[in-house]
């Protein structure tokens, strides 16, 4: 399949590049693009691409590929847009948008959004004893605790190449265009958009795992939210079927490494999922079953779940494979987000607007 990149930044040169290098089998990489002409060159150069773009439109217009991966930050919404409405499959990485006006836009297509967790063997897994045992309504709660260090030191390892070629205006302009779609989707309180974007850049990995075990929250009871931005950030409310979820995020800029513990309780016993940092390919994520009698069982696989997602794209475009999250999935995760900033707003007495109001 001949695709494209969409953004040439610090997650596709880590994790995409090496994967889609291997993958060649699957995948042969014809155009990329992002605002950096440097890192369209560095990761064109990496991947055999031999056109290099800096604007969506001109990548577009040229064609020669059969579908585009969005990999650039901030929201998606209109990358997806357009790709989707010139003829091409995307994959997407989360979140797919700020506002769930942005989604409500977006024309038919063949779209996947990127939530690489969800291809974790340990969390199919898990699925799979959770389905053996009952299902959702056998939980009694899902506990979350995630450990967040920064970004930059998760990818000290990765030697990126950096960008200093972006014109600070059109950075500026960018910029401000996204801080309206916050706007749009939670008011203009800086607390409240803060704990947004955290909720959909970062938490919204756990609601992705909550939609695949017991289905979206439909209520959120509780959000607290303290220390210096982003902080520390608690969240809890009822589960769709029974029970209840607890999550607690912590951004640590100096802890030794990142943790994120997933732990579901039931009646017999917990399945616990440990996840190492995200950019470490092929660092296996630790299911622990415990049951009757204290038993504890240890469960590891080192199939990347990166790499997993890649081919469950392969085989959504050619083969008709649903993705585990197409744009509904995606929606729903931002309405999840939209309610966690709402509660937030509602406890401590400030505006709340836009979608989420």
């Amino acid at each position: 399949m001949r695709i494209a990149l969409l953004g040439c930044g610090a997650v596709t040169q880590a994790v995409y590049v090496p994967l889609l290098s291997r993958r060649r089998d699957l995948f042969e990489v014809t155009a990329v693009c992002d605002l950096s002409p440097t890192l369209a060159a560095a990761v064109g150069d990496r991947l055999g691409a031999a056109r290099r773009y800096t604007t969506l439109e001109d990548m577009l217009a040229a064609g020669g590929f059969d579908a585009v991966l969005v990999l650039a930050s901030g929201s998606h919404g209109e990358a997806v847009r357009r790709s989707l409405a010139a003829g091409h499959a995307v994959f997407c990485e989360k979140p797919l948008a700020l506002t769930r006006a942005e989604v409500a836009a977006l024309p038919e297509g063949r779209l996947m959004v990127g939530y690489m967790k969800q291809y974790d063997p340990a969390v199919r897994r898990a699925e799979e004893l959770l389905a053996e045992l009952g299902g959702p309504g056998v939980i009694r709660a899902v506990e979350v605790t995630v450990l967040h260090p920064s970004g930059e030191s998760q990818l000290a390892f990765a030697n990126l190449t950096q960008a200093r070629d972006v014109d600070a205006g059109l950075l500026a302009s960018l910029r401000a265009a996204e801080s309206t779609l916050v706007s749009q989707a939670v008011g203009d309180s800086p607390a409240v958009q803060s704990l947004y974007g955290v909720a959909l850049g970062s938490i919204c990995h756990d609601l992705s795992l909550l939609r695949r075990f017991t289905g979206s929250p439909h209520e959120i009871s509780y959000v607290e939210a303290w220390g210096p931005a982003p902080g520390s950030i608690e969240i809890s409310g009822p589960l769709p079927v029974q029970g209840r979820f607890s999550i607690r995020w912590h951004y640590l800029e100096d802890y030794p490494a990142y943790r994120e513990t997933v732990a579901i309780h039931h009646d017999l016993g917990t399945l616990e999922l440990v996840f190492p940092t995200p950019y470490l390919m092929n660092a296996p994520t630790t299911l622990t079953v415990v049951s009757g009698g204290e038993s504890r069982t240890e469960w590891r696989d080192v199939t990347e779940a990166f790499e997993v997602q890649l081919a469950a794209f392969h085989a959504f475009v050619n083969d008709g494979k649903p993705p585990l999250t197409d744009v509904g999935g995606a929606l729903e995760d931002i309405v999840t987000a939209q309610r966690i900033a709402a509660r937030y707003a509602v406890q401590h007495d400030l505006p709340v607007g836009g979608e989420a109001a």
